[in-house]
């Protein structure tokens, strides 16, 4: 049985012995969708460090039709706030590339996320920040993140828990139902994540937890999926010469 209560103060807990270790009185950093993650990832943080150590990092691509979310979640929690439109930036960086080199699908759908952790860190450096993870068990369950963009960051909260563990904490927290059960979306390509995937989330939670699915088509799709993105979760190799 999952007890929402004694988890939640544990990973407030685990936040603070963090950043006594790790940067004692420096700031948290959340890049803030308005999603349920973000969104927890922020309110945890607060809780564990006060919320003037906390700050939220807007990243719209262009115009982001469902921005109010993140200003919503800013505004609850009452941190400081910072808001950074990243199109500019990712059409420069497209339009500079060689011109005979035509972007893949994947390449050009990874570099939103690799430019938004990118400010980030540019933000955190200058704010004496350390970066938060936000991302959750069951979309790393399936590698759903890029590499080197919103898989990364300094201390990661939920990356052991699913996403119906998620919702749980962030209904404890008090945060707004809109934001907690809000349809998941990546904010660039207009998709929901289920859309993406092919499954629900609510499958996935409960193969991760139980094993057990019914539809055998999904489970060899969510399979493969871990199979083939279980080096989004190690270390990068390397080589050990023999001395």
């Amino acid at each position: 049985m999952f007890n929402v209560q004694k988890v939640k103060d544990a990973c407030v807990e685990w936040i603070r012995d963090f950043f006594e270790k790790n940067g004692n009185g420096c700031n948290a950093i959340v890049g803030i969708s308005g999603g349920k993650d973000s969104s927890v990832v922020a309110a945890l943080c607060v809780e564990a460090l006060g919320k003037d150590r906390v700050i939220g990092v807007l990243m719209p691509c262009g115009v982001q039709h469902d921005i109010d979310c993140a200003y919503a979640l800013v505004n609850h929690l009452g941190i400081k706030h910072y808001v950074v439109n990243v199109k500019d930036a990712i059409e420069g960086l497209k339009t500079n590339l060689p011109k005979e080199l035509e972007l893949t699908a994947q390449s050009t759908s990874n570099i939103p996320p690799r430019v938004r952790m990118t400010t980030l860190y540019a933000i955190s450096q200058s704010c004496n920040g350390r970066v938060a993870n936000t991302c959750n068990l069951s979309e790393d369950w399936v590698g759903y993140s890029t590499r080197y963009g919103d898989s990364v960051g300094d201390f990661s909260p939920l990356s052991r828990l699913t996403v119906a563990e998620v919702k749980q904490i962030g209904h404890l927290l008090g945060l707004p139902t809109e934001l907690v059960e809000k349809t998941p979306i990546d904010g660039l390509c207009g998709k929901t994540d289920e859309d993406n995937l092919g499954f629900t989330y609510a499958e996935l939670d409960r193969y991760i937890r139980t094993g057990e699915i019914e539809d055998l088509e999904k489970k060899k799709l969510i399979d493969t999926k871990h199979k083939n993105n279980l080096f989004k979760l190690e270390l990068m190799p390397c080589f050990e010469p023999e001395f």
